[in-house]
């Protein structure tokens, strides 16, 4: 069982011979190494070994660091703008390794706000 102990800021796993998980890979790839040497992460191994659940686990922890909701990165936007700290605020979102925009569908942005999501999309890509 691999969980998260976020008091700890680490990775807890129960390492049955069963599973046969490397306990020094694991580690390794806790402290998400793989994303800034921008690595893509293969899990293979026998069925009902825990892939998908390791998979799930690395991929919530990835989103947690750098998971936003459509609305709260768009009022921050608006925010920046009239505090004159827009660049700083959009650089921050530009330069992010991995940046999950979660519920696009619940609103509909302005014309403002499609160009707030247009120019970080412009500046993500490299």
């Amino acid at each position: 069982e691999l969980r998260y102990n976020s008091k700890k800021d680490s990775w807890i796993s129960n390492y049955s011979s069963r599973r046969k998980l490397n306990k020094e890979l694991i580690t390794k790839l806790a402290i998400r190494e793989y994303i800034s040497e921008h690595r893509n992460l293969f899990i293979t191994g026998a069925t009902d070994c825990g892939k998908t659940y390791i998979a799930c686990a690395f991929g919530m922890d990835a989103c947690k660091q750098y998971f936003v909701r459509l609305s709260y990165l768009l009022i921050g936007l608006e925010m920046a703008w009239v505090d004159g700290n827009y660049k700083k605020v959009m650089a921050k979102y530009s330069n992010l390794l991995v940046l999950v925009l979660d519920e696009w569908y619940l609103l509909k942005p302005t014309d403002a706000e499609q160009r707030d999501i247009f120019e970080l999309l412009h500046r993500r890509r490299k």
